[in-house]
């Protein structure tokens, strides 16, 4: 514990001009005897620190000390602090924020970073998340309600293994006591999520579902959509990454290639928020789903 906080004093005062003692013990709730002992260890691993007295005095690190930077190239130090501010302000973590201040003492001297990561997602709230962060950092069982693809709801018993982000949303990966297997569930569909006091002993893995490449890829057929000009902008919102025509009248063809779409209610429900902006042209099949889902919507607001 001693060793951990005297690395973080150096990185502190590496990135501070000047701290007193009385806050470097607030922070790490020890006395400022404590802290005055820590500093002369410090110097006497060869860290040049100097006190500095009067009103605002404190201790600091002399002008033009640097720590070494050949282990992370400044490159890589920016971005690392960019992910890492994300993920410390969604899950209040102030271990991040630490490492944080760390990479700052090697990194660049300007403070304007190129990219800007934001991992929260309006589909998942963050208590939700530092929930299932305590249940997989503490081994946990967790219970929550689930409604699945087919829109059926049930009470899982899961013990949580890692939180996973794609196409801007939140998944969690665990172990399903209810299914007997490793799952993956959507966090959008996760309700009166809560931690158990039962804990799991540690798993060696993550297992995959029972399903080989090949199978998943003889399965994947192209669906085909004509998009018109005022669609435009929320159809490659949608599908940016597939294979687009524009036409001279400003329209666009589509060609997406989906994972059984006769089953993929995720794409019926993209589709039909389109409204009159895309017309699917194939699979035929899909066209005939789609006119049923139409044909159904319009009989709920005959009386209107």
């Amino acid at each position: 514990m001693k060793l951990e906080r005297l690395i973080s004093i150096i990185y502190k005062l590496l990135n501070h001009e000047v701290l007193s003692a009385s806050v470097l013990a607030k922070e790490f709730q020890v006395s400022p005897r404590t802290i005055y002992r820590d500093i002369d260890v410090i110097c006497a691993a060869g860290i040049p620190v100097i006190s500095y007295q009067g009103h605002n005095g404190g201790y600091g690190i002399i002008d033009g000390y640097k720590m070494d930077r050949t282990l992370l190239g400044s490159y890589d130090v920016d971005y690392l602090i960019t992910v890492l501010r994300s993920l410390a302000s969604l899950f209040e973590d102030e271990r991040a924020q630490s490492t944080i201040e760390r990479l700052q003492s090697i990194g660049a001297d300007h403070k304007n970073p190129d990219i800007s990561i934001d991992f929260q997602s309006y589909r998942t709230e963050p208590e939700t998340l530092r929930q299932l962060r305590s249940g997989i950092t503490e081994q946990r069982v967790i219970r929550f309600s689930y409604i699945n693809a087919e829109n059926k709801r049930s009470t899982r018993e899961v013990e949580p293994l890692q939180l996973h982000y794609k196409y801007g949303n939140w998944y969690l990966n665990g172990f399903c006591r209810k299914r007997h297997g490793y799952r993956e569930f959507r966090l959008s569909r996760v309700l009166n999520l809560s931690l158990t006091l039962e804990t799991f002993l540690p798993h060696d893995e993550i297992k995959e579902k029972d399903s080989s490449d090949s199978v998943w890829r003889d399965k994947i057929s192209d669906v085909v959509i004509n998009v018109r000009q005022e669609a435009l902008a929320e159809a490659l919102d949608h599908f940016h990454q597939v294979d687009k025509q524009f036409h001279d009248d400003g329209s666009m063809t589509m060609r997406i290639p989906v994972h059984e779409p006769l089953k993929a209610r995720w794409l019926w429900s993209i589709l039909l928020s389109f409204s009159s902006g895309a017309e699917v042209l194939e699979p035929l099949d899909l066209r005939v789903i789609l006119k049923e889902k139409l044909q159904n919507t319009i009989k709920l607001y005959e009386e209107v």
